[in-house]
């Protein structure tokens, strides 16, 4: 099997390190919030606990007593029922007025911790600016969690393809290392919904024998919905079961509220939306998971070899070879793009400037694909070098820009 992934320089080896050492230190962050909302979680279990086992020693002894007493008088022993029923009342009040001893030295079962991923408006986040043709952005700082720049960010929209953002998360986080080469075939079913439903596809044959790194790929590169079902298809057995692991991890991430997925491919339904915010916040987990990070960040690849296709496919991400050579005052990453004509051009994006620090870019309503893209340059480029976490975190020089747009 044939793709590209290559390194240029031991100093770009360094350079990736450093980007897990900088996601490591923000998960840390986050991981001392978890943790105090963690214990804050066990401390109401264990009440709740308690005050449960109150109630029900109580009622075991009423129940007991009653029962005794039932039987006891059927036999015409009414000395022995009045002295049981005596026994029973006082051993009934010490059971509820002695509080439960909790033994703090018994270690308790620690909840597995749960990633809630936030962003936040500050009194300096703008408004996104008219040379953003985009009807709904958001811009956010991965350090500081601020959101930068904003507009109709928590808007219901139809993410369109950026859906495959979540598809790939969640197979990623179903997979192992040996998984990845294994072989899935592509069926009928799948070739003739993508034709029913016009979707954009790596265009494998019918019963072609594919690897399952070759769907992962084939779903973000050339946005392939053959690739996307085919991949929802090993991990879960059918897209419907796919889909509603890809709501859970919604509701694992926090974002249930606002969003909701009816399929893996992005395709328009009512009960299929989210917002831009979400969607940020699902890239976030998702360049968070080294599998993940590493597809939607792969710029070209060729699937592997098959009797129908012995040269493989060569695909590619248009979006971060279309954007590579623009002037955003950094490196895009990552990305993924959508479009359904609900929700016009789309894209969600991961870049770094030219000091190191660490972006979220997602838009919605574009004219184009060409201009989706620079309104993505554009959201990078204003906040060029105005990043500064050593202190107040955020330069004077926005808001002395947003005060300039305004005039």
């Amino acid at each position: 099997m044939d793709y590209y992934y290559e390194y240029e320089s031991e100093e770009e080896l360094l350079e990736r390190e450093a980007e897990r050492i900088r996601l490591e230190k923000r998960r840390k962050r986050r991981e001392e919030i978890r943790a105090r909302r963690r214990r804050q979680v066990m401390i109401n279990r264990c009440i709740f606990a308690a005050v449960s086992a109150v109630f029900l020693i109580g009622f075991i002894f009423l129940i007991k007593g009653a029962v005794s007493g039932i039987s006891k008088m059927a036999k015409g022993d009414e000395k022995a029922v009045e002295t049981e029923l005596q026994g029973s009342d006082d051993t009934e009040l010490q059971s509820m007025t002695t509080e439960p001893t909790i033994s703090l030295e018994q270690p308790l079962e620690e909840p597995e911790p749960v990633t809630v991923y936030e962003a936040h408006t500050t009194d300096a986040t703008v408004t996104t600016g008219a040379d953003v043709i985009s009807e709904r952005s958001i811009m956010i700082d991965l350090q500081s969690g601020d959101i930068l720049m904003q507009k109709g960010y928590k808007d219901r929209i139809c993410p369109a393809s950026m859906t495959k953002v979540l598809t790939v998360l969640v197979a990623a986080e179903h997979l192992t290392d040996e998984e990845l080469d294994n072989k899935f075939t592509i069926t009928h079913d799948i070739t003739a919904y993508v034709w029913e439903h016009d979707l954009s596809a790596v265009n494998w044959a019918d019963n072609e024998e594919v690897t399952v790194r070759d769907l992962l790929y084939g779903t973000i590169l050339p946005s392939g919905a053959d690739a996307a079902i085919g991949l929802a298809t090993y991990i879960a057995g059918t897209e419907d079961a796919f889909v509603e692991m890809m709501n859970e991890k919604i509701n694992e991430l926090g974002l249930s509220s606002s969003s909701h997925f009816t399929n893996c491919v992005g395709l328009y339904d009512d009960n299929h939306y989210s917002t831009v915010y979400d969607i940020a916040m699902i890239m976030e987990a998702a360049i968070e998971n080294d599998l993940a990070r590493e597809v939607l960040s792969t710029k070209r690849y060729t699937t592997s070899s098959t009797v129908e296709h012995p040269d493989g496919i060569e695909i590619s991400n248009w979006f971060l070879r279309r954007i590579e050579d623009k002037d955003t005052g950094g490196e895009v990453i990552a990305a993924k793009t959508g479009f359904v004509n609900e929700s016009k051009n789309c894209a969600v994006s991961y870049g770094k400037d030219n000091s190191g620090n660490e972006f979220i870019i997602c838009t919605q309503g574009s004219t184009s694909s060409w201009r989706c893209i620079y309104d993505h340059v554009a959201m990078y480029k204003q906040f060029e070098g105005k990043v500064n976490h050593g202190s107040d975190g955020i330069s004077d020089e926005i808001a002395e820009d947003e005060t300039e747009t305004e005039n």
